[in-house]
């Protein structure tokens, strides 16, 4: 069975062709960079202007490239949530009318079940139950994740406030970094010295759970740049880079430890766009092989945003039966655990 795949949660426009086997036939992904840069971050009007230039022509790049036909189709999935709510309307209705004009099976996606599942591109298998913790622009969630056909998820820990990614995109611009923040920050820490006296802290939650904050931190580097004409040597971008980076990877790499132990699991898993970070990605594995559990993390171009995920996920779906209505609908806010109850049919 082969699927293609849409994904249009956010700027990227993406289309894949994957089989129900996991094999990567194809992945075209066109970044919507160069029109956001000048703003600092995604315009969502302009991401959705972007994806409808350029859908169709994803879309037949990735056939091409499989060296496919629309006959050899067998089915198509694409993000209905949770993202942009006009960037997930263009992929979604794309792909539910390209699937009714030509008799396909359609599959709703959920993106974060696309990221959760990315290392089993290409055949690899995970072993579960396993703790997936998504780290990207838009989302910092912890999961619980067992197995299933398809697998069953259960939240363990949310951001309440900015999303790890979102928070470097802010710091990078507090700093005169350019955007994505992400990268640009990951570069100037590499500048810094190994002494670094400065620290960040971060909040405790109260109630003991596991969620992440950090706007916080980000409201910490404005004060501390407020206060470097007072300081008789200042401190360089590279320094606080560097504390901003290092405090981010041990809040991440704590709590995923800490989800890790409160339940038997036999893997920890990184993914999302922030899992492209190599101080985060090195952390972790140094981390899990000290805790004794094995590492899993998708290659780079499997932890940004891409429509190979969302095919996988798809055909597993698809697999077992389920599809979905033409009536299904974008969620901007679309929970994980939703996609098994509504999503399909």
């Amino acid at each position: 069975m082969k699927i293609l795949g849409i994904e249009t949660s956010c700027d990227e426009t993406a289309a894949a062709v994957v089989t129900d086997q996991r094999e990567v036939l194809s992945s075209v992904v066109a970044s919507q960079l160069n029109v956001h840069a000048p703003y600092g971050g995604v315009v969502p009007e302009l991401a959705s202007r972007q994806h409808v230039r350029d859908l169709p022509r994803i879309a037949a790049e990735a056939l091409s490239r499989a060296h496919l036909s629309w006959s050899d189709v067998d089915g198509i999935a694409a993000t209905h949530g949770p993202g942009l709510m006009g960037a997930l309307l263009i992929g979604l209705t794309w792909a539910k009318a390209a699937a009714w004009a030509r008799g396909l099976p359609f599959i709703g996606v959920n993106h974060l079940e696309g990221h959760l599942l990315a290392c089993e591109l290409n055949h690899s298998l995970l072993p579960y139950p396993f703790i997936g913790l998504v780290a990207s622009g838009g989302h910092t969630s912890l999961y619980y994740v067992a197995a299933g056909d398809p697998p069953s998820y259960e939240l363990l820990a949310r951001t309440r406030d900015d999303a790890v990614g979102e928070a470097f995109d802010k710091v990078a611009k507090l700093l005169g970094l350019p955007y994505p923040g992400g990268p640009a920050i990951e570069k100037a820490a590499q500048e810094q010295p190994t002494v670094n006296t400065v620290r960040f802290t971060l909040p405790k939650m109260k109630d003991g759970s596991l969620d992440f904050s950090y706007s916080g931190l980000k409201t910490a580097v404005r004060y501390l740049l407020a206060k470097q004409d007072s300081r008789t040597v200042p401190l360089t971008v590279a320094e606080i880079a560097t504390a901003f980076q290092r405090t981010i990877i041990q809040d991440l790499l704590a709590k995923a430890l800490a989800a890790a132990r409160r339940r038997p699991v036999q893997a920890l898993v990184l993914t999302g766009g922030v899992a492209a970070n190599r101080p985060l990605r090195e952390a972790f594995a140094r981390a899990a092989h000290e805790n004794h559990l094995p590492f899993f993390c998708p290659p780079v171009e499997w932890c940004t945003d891409n429509a190979a995920m969302i095919a996988a996920v798809g055909a597993r779906h698809l697999a077992v039966g389920q599809r979905s209505g033409w009536d299904l609908p974008a969620v901007p806010n679309l929970e994980l655990a939703v996609l098994a109850k509504t999503g399909a049919e």
